[in-house]
């Protein structure tokens, strides 16, 4: 029975499509059942009308709170009988009721080696800058499990690069994106719908075969 995965996306959804090439490669026993967008102008609901995959668009300025948001988020997942959630560059802060939903269910994408650069205000760019400030050696991406803290659930898998002396933030976000999260990224979706993944005491074991 192929899992049914929800992405959220706000931005141009290139990890998004990570996960569809290797979906119609035949390598990820799921499918991307629904693109929960937080803005109409984004990269990744073009990806999603690509592959005619549903997708809704629910922006924070149009609810009252963003508790009100995820019940209707929460809602729309449930029509969509979703069973995994990734987010891939998706930039909104899931409420509590949200994560309480789906625990370990839903799995985010960080550009840093966690718990180096996570939390408040890192992300995007602004991680690699950090990384490049700290005079770091080295840098990479984290998949994680979600849950109530800001980059603070169970790591799933992470990969390292070594930071090049002429690399700027720009060229580090990039190369990261390429060589790294568009890899791990379908991967642990794989294994999450290969249901090998499992948290006990609040660390990731993944079964071997």
């Amino acid at each position: 029975m192929k899992k049914r995965l929800c992405v959220f996306a706000s931005g141009s959804g290139t990890n998004m499509q990570a996960v569809m090439d290797q979906i119609d490669q035949g390598n990820i026993n799921g499918e991307i059942a629904l693109l929960i967008a937080s803005a109409s102008n984004i990269g990744a609901i073009e990806r999603a009308q690509s592959k005619e995959i549903p997708f809704r668009i629910f922006s924070r300025k149009d609810f009252v709170s963003s508790e009100d948001r995820d019940k209707a988020i929460i809602k729309t997942l449930k029509e969509f009988n979703i069973d995994y959630i990734i987010l891939a560059g998706y930039l909104g802060i899931l409420t509590k009721e949200l994560i309480s939903h789906y625990p370990n269910k839903i799995i985010n994408i960080h550009p840093s080696l966690l718990p180096k650069f996570g939390g408040k205000g890192m992300y995007g760019i602004n991680v690699h800058r950090a990384a490049l400030a700290a005079k770091e050696q080295y840098s990479g991406a984290t998949v994680h499990f979600v849950d109530e803290g800001t980059d603070t659930g169970p790591i799933i898998l992470q990969q390292s690069l070594k930071i090049n002396s002429d690399d700027d933030e720009y060229s580090l976000q990039q190369r990261i994106l390429n060589e790294i999260e568009h890899k791990i990224l379908p991967y642990a979706v794989k294994l999450l719908c290969e249901d090998k993944i499992k948290v006990i005491e609040n660390k990731v074991v993944i079964k071997q075969d």
